[in-house]
This record gives structure tokens, C-alpha cells and sequence, in this order.
């Protein structure tokens, strides 16, 4: 579908005219439902589509999914699950009526959600003695508002007065909107889920973050229900897909309407792609409060108390809470604060989502706010190291290189990708990534983007465990990965990191050696009551390099068998089986002399590979099996050949 698409929603005071204007504009009666339109008033979301060409731009549309939201104060509730998406703000006030108890709320609620474009549409001016009276009225009422600027038209929905005015000052605000970002983290809010008779099941509402394309498989949260897209509309026309700002009809197999029990669907559920991250039952949150009272509403003036229960207003949903604060026993009218919800059922919500807070009586909106940290835990949020991350974050919860920061300060290491819950494109968190990288911020190890400083204190801490180990047992030729995984794993923040740590302690003078760990370089001592044994194995498997004694022959004593194991276990003698051992040296050289070989004549049997190396059938076939096990190897017949992934590797090797 061509054009920018955004989403225009309304706002103010029942019987202020919306409805009529959206229809008026649009040629839509937004409302939809029996009762509506017997009452002539708005209970429910209506939707309409407007689309409006740019005069100075011809070739430019604005495609607009309208919203229209009840005014009566008992479907506030309604009104929020309306606006918690929009772009532009309608607001309707009547020119015989001017600013109403629900207008002074629903601007309360707009400015929380982050709404920061308005055009006012003065209705009935036809009926007001004196509209420039009530436009200034409406002035005074928004100033120290973010609407303060906003343009006023004068309108008479029914004699079509100023509707063209409207359309023109909508499109001087949409010149200055951005178009809506796609982050590759689709959502669609969902506001109405219903069954037509033969479809199936479908849901509508706003989708934002990314695309939602035909035939795609998408999950239900928060209740993790698995589904997929039948057919996508938008205004009524058949899509392959849909895209951010778009108002969104899905089609979607294997869900039900609200049925206990069952892979239901309803209002306040999100659609979006798996592997997201889950949702929450604890959110930390920066809230602030407007210092402005809400006529009519004695709660818009009393503090919110800690622990208090309120109602969270995000997306199109509403959940049941508990507020507490991070140093205030209360939050009064004008006040701000870092807090923690703890919801009664998990939510699911993303870094720099908006919300509002309304009374859990349903009679009043409190404030709003924004999200800090989407996977909060309850045992944290008095931590000082938490409340140095939620601060930072609340000073800018839009900025990805702040936002990957703060996770590396508290958490230590993140396994990539990281922010999966946030609005960031993969594309800006792997630059903010490398911002970071190149200011010593963090190092990248593997999937994991590792805090810098904490990084070398555990790499040194564990080189120190090691050593120690070296100094205080020189008979041990290592120490073992296993001894050394217990010790430090219950340290770490992911005990996956341990792995890492492994790795990263080979560019400290470190190396693996099959179960073992140890110095580079570093040689264990036989100790005393074995060094004669010792010295004496060294010099039989010297002399008589690829034709040694057997094991039994070496070894005849306890000691000496003890020694063996010493010298096998350190590195020094490569045990082949029962018939063979050899010195690391001897087998290094036979090792190379079977791949020169093979890469010299492509294939070799026994015999022929016997007489390269100058030794005995006893003592080469242990080396190939153990070729072959190690994949350098294969068998094929009476051949061997080197192997696919051997060559593989040397290949990948010289690229290197």
C-alpha cells in the first residue's frame, strides 16, 4: 500500500463531537456497535481511514488509521487501550462547552504515553457566541503542556466547516513525523478479536517495530500461544504483509475468542515473532506524575502510596499492580520517581514502552511513565547497582549504546543478541556494541559481549588458581578442568561463561591439554621416589624410537608403571594401547610422516605406509587407529586417505 502510514487517534469530552468529525472527515462512522448508535454515544474503539495527498508534494500520501475513543469518564479505560499507539492527537473541544473534566484527563494521558504532536479540531462553532473566546480558553488550558504550540481549527462537522482547514494542519504536523521505525521486533497490540462466521479467528490492532508478513508463524503473549497468518488486511485491502504504523487485521489459525482454558486470544494480547524474549511479572519504571488536578477526581491529587494496587495502562492492555518506590514512602501531583510494578500475572513489555497508571476503582488516571528494565527482579531493585542502572536508563531509555552499557555494568556479560526486548534494530545494537568494544567498555568473546574490567580480573583470578595449583603440586602436569570448574563457576554470572573464560586464559600464557589445564611451557617434576624409574623410560623410549619395548617390557614394577603413567599423563609418552607406547617426540614425527605421505600419493595401504616410517606393523597400527579416531584418518578398503574435515581445516588454516 503506498504512502506514510501513521496513526491519528482522538481525544476529549464526550459530546464534544468526535465521532461526527471522524465521520465527517472520513466518510466512516466510527461507531460500530447497536448500543452506540441508539445511545449516540461512544463506548468502544471506532476505526476509520483517512488518507490525505500532500499539496505540496503530489506524489505523497499520508495514510492515516484513525481511532476514535469514547469521552464518557466510565470508558477511560477504553480510551487508553485506543491511544497507547499514536502518532498525531485529535483533540476535540467543543466551542459551547470548551475544556471538560475528560479533556484535562485524556491530555494528562496523551502527554504520558509520549504523545508529542496535536492539532486541536474546535467543534460547533456554529453553536458558540464567541469561538475566538473559546480557542483562547483552549490556549491557557495547554500551556505548559507539550501542546502548548498546537494549532487550533475552528470546525462544524455537520456543515462541513473547517474540515479542510483540518486536513491541511494534519498534514503540516506529518511533514515533521518520522516514518514509523522498523526494528525487526514486530508487535500488534491487539484492540478487538472476533470470529466471522466461516474465517476463523481474527484480530486488529497497531502494529509497530516491524512486518508481519502472510504465512508467517507468530506467538500470543504473554500466554505463549503458538499461531500463524492465514490473510492480512489493512482498510480492507488484501496484503502479503503489513508494516510499521499500519492499522492490522490478522487472520489466525488455532485460537479461540476468550474461552477459558483454551488458546484464547482477546483485547490486551500481543502478536508478535518467537524468540523475543518472555514476559515479566515485574517491571522497574521511571513514573511521573502531572501536578494538574483532574476535575472531578479527588485521586488526581492525593499521593500514590507505596505498595498501593493500581491499574497499568500499556498498549491496549490493562493489568492489575502493586507500586513501590525507590526512596519515597509516596508520589504527589508533580512528582517523578524510579519504582518497581509487580504485576498479579506476567506482562510483556519492552525497554522505553510507555504506560499509565490509573486507580485500581477505575476512577481516576495517576501518571504515567516509561519502562526501564522489562526483566526486573524483585530481590534487585534496592541494590545500589540497580538504582545506578535504572538512572542512567531514565535519563535517556531511548539511547542503545546507554542502554547496552548499563546491562554490561550490572550483568557483567551478555550472550548475543542482547535487548531483545527494546526497541533497537539489530543493526544499531551491533554498532553500539563496537562503540563500546573500541572504548574498552567491553571485550567480545565468542556469542558473549563481556564487561572489559571484569573480564581481565576473572581471567587473572583464574590464571592465579592455576598456578598455584603448578607450585603446589609440581608432580601434577595440570590441573583439571573439572576441579576448576567447580571452583569457579558458582562465581560467575552465567555459568556458561566458563567456557569462555577457558578460552580467553590461552592469550594469558595458558593451554588445554585433553582434560587438563596448565602454563604454557610448565613441566611437571616426577616426584623423588620416582625419578630413577622415570630417567630410565626417558632413555629406553629415546633409543629406540619408532620400535620401543611394550608396556610390560618399559614397565615391570609398580614404580616404574607408576613412572609410565607420569610420563603419559604429563605429555611426554603417548600411550597407543596395550602394545605400544612412544615418546611425544616419536609420535609427533610418525604422526607428520603418515600425512606427508598421504598428501604425496593421495592413498596408502599398511605396507606401503610401514616402510615410510621405517617400522613395524606392531607398532603402526596402533598410530593410524588412532589417526582415525582422530578424524585426520579414514579407511577405506585396504587404503587410508586423509580426511574431508582434516583437509578442511588445513585449508581454512592457510586462508588464515
Amino acid at each position: 500500500m503506498p504512502g506514510r502510514h501513521y496513526i491519528l487517534g482522538t481525544a476529549g469530552h464526550i459530546d464534544h463531537g468526535k465521532s461526527s468529525l471522524v465521520e465527517a472527515l472520513t466518510g466512516t462512522n466510527p461507531d460500530r456497535l447497536p448500543e452506540e448508535k441508539a445511545r449516540g454515544m461512544t463506548i468502544d474503539l471506532g476505526f476509520a481511514h483517512l488518507s490525505i495527498e500532500d499539496p505540496e508534494d503530489q506524489g505523497l500520501r499520508y495514510e492515516l488509521g484513525l481511532i476514535d475513543v469514547p469521552g464518557h469518564a466510565d470508558f477511560v479505560k477504553n480510551m487508553v487501550a485506543g491511544v497507547g499507539s499514536i502518532d498525531v492527537a485529535l483533540l476535540v473541544v467543543a466551542a459551547d462547552d470548551v475544556w471538560m473534566p475528560q479533556t484535562e484527563e485524556h491530555v494528562q494521558i496523551l502527554s504520558y504515553l509520549g504523545v508529542r504532536r496535536m492539532v486541536v479540531a474546535l467543534t460547533k462553532v456554529d453553536l458558540a457566541e464567541n469561538p475566538a473566546e473559546a480557542e483562547e480558553e483552549v490556549r491557557l488550558h495547554l500551556e505548559g503542556t507539550v501542546f502548548a504550540g498546537a494549532e487550533v481549527v475552528h470546525t462544524a462537522a455537520p456543515v462541513g466547516k473547517g474540515l479542510e482547514d483540518l486536513r491541511r494542519a494534519l498534514v503540516e504536523v506529518l511533514r515533521e513525523l518520522p516514518e514509523s521505525a522498523d526494528c525487526g521486533r514486530p508487535r500488534l497490540f491487539v484492540d478487538r478479536a472476533f470470529s466471522p462466521r466461516g474465517v476463523g479467528t481474527v484480530v486488529t490492532g497497531t502494529l509497530s517495530g516491524g512486518r508481519i508478513a502472510k504465512g508467517q508463524d507468530l506467538e500470543v503473549l504473554p500466554a505463549g500461544h503458538r499461531t500463524h497468518v492465514r490473510t492480512i488486511q489493512s482498510h480492507n485491502a488484501e496484503l502479503e504483509s503489513a508494516g510499521p504504523g499500519m492499522r492490522t487485521a490478522l487472520n489466525l489459525s488455532d485460537l479461540v475468542l476468550g474461552e477459558r482454558g483454551r488458546k484464547a486470544i482477546a483485547r490486551g494480547d500481543i502478536v508478535t515473532v518467537a524468540g523475543l524474549g518472555e514476559p515479566s511479572d515485574t517491571l522497574d519504571v521511571f513514573v511521573e506524575r502531572c501536578e494538574r488536578e483532574i476535575p472531578g477526581q479527588p485521586a488526581s491529587l492525593r499521593p500514590i502510596r507505596n505498595g498501593q494496587r493500581v491499574r497499568f495502562h500499556h498498549g491496549s492492555g490493562s493489568h492489575g499492580a502493586r507500586i513501590f518506590f525507590a526512596t519515597r514512602g509516596g508520589l504527589a501531583p508533580g512528582e517523578s520517581e524510579l519504582a518497581e510494578l509487580r504485576f498479579e500475572r506476567p506482562v510483556y513489555a519492552f525497554l522505553g514502552d510507555r504506560f499509565v497508571l490509573r486507580d485500581w476503582p477505575k476512577t481516576s488516571s495517576l501518571a504515567g511513565g516509561v519502562v526501564l528494565d522489562p526483566d526486573a527482579r524483585r530481590d534487585r531493585f534496592r541494590r545500589p547497582e540497580q538504582r545506578a542502572f535504572l538512572e542512567i536508563r531514565s535519563a535517556a531509555p531511548g539511547n542503545v549504546k546507554a542502554a547496552l552499557r548499563t546491562l554490561l555494568e550490572r550483568d557483567r556479560a551478555v550472550l548475543a543478541p542482547a535487548l531483545q526486548k527494546a526497541r533497537f534494530a539489530r543493526g544499531d545494537i551491533d554498532t553500539a556494541a563496537r562503540a563500546l568494544e573500541s572504548e574498552h567498555v567491553c571485550v567480545r568473546q565468542g556469542n558473549w559481549l563481556i564487561a572489559a574490567g571484569w573480564w581481565k580480573q576473572a581471567v587473572h583470578e583464574m590464571g592465579r588458581r592455576i598456578d598455584f595449583v603448578h607450585r603446589q603440586e609440581a608432580s601434577r602436569p595440570g590441573m583439571a578442568i573439572g576441579d576448576l570448574r567447580r571452583e569457579v563457576e558458582e562465581r560467575l554470572p552465567h555459568k556458561e561463561l566458563f567456557e569462555a573464560l577457558l578460552k580467553g586464559i590461552e592469550a594469558q600464557g595458558f593451554e588445554r591439554v585433553g582434560s587438563l589445564v596448565r602454563r604454557r611451557g610448565h613441566r611437571a617434576v616426577l616426584p623423588p621416589e620416582l625419578r630413577v624409574a622415570g630417567d630410565r623410560i626417558r632413555r629406553a623410549l629415546a633409543e629406540a624410537a619408532l620400535e620401543p619395548p611394550n608396556p610390560k617390557e618399559l614397565a615391570p614394577s609398580a614404580a616404574d608403571q607408576r613412572a609410565l603413567q607420569f610420563l603419559i599423563s604429563s605429555g611426554e609418552a603417548v600411550d597407543l594401547g596395550e602394545k605400544c607406547v612412544l615418546s611425544a617426540e616419536q609420535y609427533d614425527r610418525a604422526h607428520g610422516a603418515v600425512i606427508a605421505a598421504l598428501k604425496r600419493k593421495g592413498k596408502a595401504t599398511v605396507s606401503e605406509l610401514r616402510q615410510e616410517l621405517g617400522t613395524t606393523r606392531r607398532i603402526l597400527m596402533p598410530i593410524l587407529d588412532r589417526l582415525d579416531r582422530e578424524r585426520v584418518t579414514v579407511r577405506l578398503d585396504d587404503y587410508r586417505f586423509l580426511s574431508k574435515s582434516f583437509l578442511r581445516g588445513e585449508e581454512e588454516g592457510d586462508g588464515d
